[in-house]
């Protein structure tokens, strides 16, 4: 009787290990280009304003926050837009030269047809230009958009890339217990000569277990932002009876609203020395967003919004409002008292999420983690190719899988010489705009996707993605020097910061990827050695 009882617990932990075995494999198959996509595009997403600023040329002396006059800028405003009445948002999202603009429609009932109409753009700071969203959509732009799949319509892209994260954090889970009890011991082990699939689990095992936190980290965020109007809705039917708008007052998405007054106001004052008290009253405070509520009128409210410094506080976050007539304080959320737990939890998600409270060191260390994450993801398809390519796998089977590989790799791994190649595009043709980006990079990705799909052979489609990713890579910088004359080294010398980070970053990247391509062809496995019985495995921490 024992000895069937330790029969059936056996059976069920063998049975368990097999749900989670095949969880995790099946997981991660379905959603591996989609994640692949992700992955690689969201470790260029890291370097957005970088990209956007080398694109445009520019150079941002002040970084984090809003950097204007504020009142230069309504005054340029109030010569083409009728501004009484009106809520005037200027926000500060990225280190770039450009600051969105908001126009709400004027409160006031007799204001002009033009006033009542609300108006989005942004507005270049140095010579206070204009232009609209499509106007000055950037390849950065781009990059950062399409690893959320926000090119897809309807935002069906947002879904889609959300349940991918979702679904990534059962592949991470499902993973880390499949590994659980020699989790130590693998992530020591590397067997270079030893069977194909060996080599593949080796690497697999241990880049996954290094990339672990950080891919735990971009599964449980990224599948919040993109989903999280689908997980609110329980709460905002049970907790609040479905009322949508007492839910988003108390996660303070909705601004403050004040009642018109209708009454002009004409005392002399400037927008500007609420920001310098602003500043005084804070210390280290990075202002990145002013709104004026009911411009021009007696009851006009200024909103100044930012946070402290990442270098001396993580989740300083603070927002002061202040009411013009009288120059009182209306609301006060200091950022030096504390943040709540609301501000703490969305500031710390997007954080690290973004990974810019830590300097270019952090994006730099994330950048890398992200492409050794689509090291893991490819191994990973690879393992699930090879464990099927058996005998007792008919040749119809065998023959399909490899098909699906074929396109899977070069799907993906196109990506590299692509993106490269957009960026000499976006420089030889400044004026490129977002239909440009949109139609060049989608044929090239699957032009090259259909030929490479077509060959057949993925150790081509390897070779020649790391060629002409690494030729175009080199193309880059050359371009941006002879077009605009900021030669690395004249970028250093002048402090543009921004563009030199982007041509050192590809002339470095792309020197990795030919020793990449140089290793691969060295250190080729001879095949004697995989015939041979007399030469054994031998595992690292064995040795040791």
């Amino acid at each position: 009787m024992s000895e069937y009882l330790v029969f059936e617990k056996m059976s069920t932990k063998k049975r368990a290990h097999n749900i989670i075995f095949h969880t995790h494999t099946v997981s991660g198959i379905v959603i591996s280009v989609a994640l692949y996509i992700i992955f690689f595009a969201g470790s260029f997403s890291f370097f957005r304003d970088e990209i956007v600023n080398w694109e445009r040329g520019h150079t941002i002396e002040v970084e984090d926050e809003i950097g204007i006059n504020v009142d230069s800028v309504i005054q340029n405003l109030s010569l083409t837009y009728p501004l009484y009445g009106r809520d005037i948002d200027l926000h500060h999202y990225y280190n770039e030269r450009k600051i969105s603009v908001s126009l709400s429609a004027s409160k006031d009932s007799t204001a002009p047809e033009e006033a009542k109409v609300r108006a989005f753009f942004y507005m270049d700071t140095h010579d206070h230009s204009t232009a609209t969203y499509q106007e000055s959509y950037t390849l950065g732009e781009f990059l950062y958009r399409l690893h959320f799949f926000a090119q897809i319509p309807n935002r069906v892209g947002y879904y889609l890339s959300g349940f991918v994260a979702f679904f990534f954090l059962f592949a991470i889970l499902t993973g880390i217990i499949i590994h659980w009890k020699k989790i130590i011991s693998s992530f020591y082990v590397f067997r270079p000569w030893a069977k194909l699939k060996t080599i593949w689990t080796d690497s697999h095992t241990a880049l996954g277990l290094i990339g672990f936190p950080f891919q735990l980290v971009y599964a449980l965020t990224g599948s919040f932002f993109m989903l999280k109007t689908i997980l609110v809705i329980p709460a905002v039917l049970v907790l609040y009876n479905g009322d949508q708008e007492k839910f988003s007052t108390e996660l303070e998405y909705h601004p403050p609203a004040y009642e018109l007054g209708y009454e002009p106001f004409q005392n002399d004052f400037t927008f500007n020395d609420y920001l310098d008290q602003t500043r005084e009253r804070w210390g280290d405070f990075k202002i990145t967003e002013v709104k004026v509520l009911n411009y021009g009128d007696v009851n006009m409210h200024v909103s100044i919004a930012g946070n402290m410094d990442y270098d001396h506080q993580l989740n300083g976050i603070g927002e002061i409002i202040y009411k013009v007539s009288d120059h009182s304080i209306v609301k006060e959320k200091s950022p030096l008292e504390g943040s709540s737990y609301l501000d703490g939890v969305k500031n710390l998600l997007f954080r690290l999420h973004f990974a810019d409270f830590a300097g270019i060191g952090m994006r730099i260390i994330s950048f890398v983690l992200g492409l050794v994450s689509c090291y893991v993801i490819l191994s990973g398809v690879m393992i699930w190719l090879v464990a099927r390519d058996k005998k007792n796998v008919s040749e119809k089977q065998r023959r399909f899988n490899q098909k699906v590989v074929y396109s899977y790799l070069a799907i993906c791994l196109s990506m590299f010489p692509v993106i490269a190649l957009e960026f000499v595009l976006v420089k030889l043709i400044p004026q490129a705009g977002m239909s440009f980006i949109y139609w060049t990079f989608f044929a090239e990705w699957l032009g090259l996707s259909i030929f490479f799909t077509l060959k057949k052979d993925n150790v081509f489609t390897l070779k020649w993605s790391l060629i002409l990713g690494s030729i175009f890579g080199l193309m880059i910088p050359v371009v941006n020097g002879i077009i605009t004359g900021n030669w690395f080294w004249r970028s250093w010398q002048k402090g543009f910061h921004q563009i030199l980070i982007i041509d050192l970053f590809w002339i470095l990247l792309s020197a990795v990827s030919l020793f990449t391509l140089y290793q691969l062809k060295i250190r080729k496995t001879p095949k004697i050695w995989a015939k041979n019985k007399k030469y054994k495995t031998v595992a690292v921490a064995k040795s040791r």
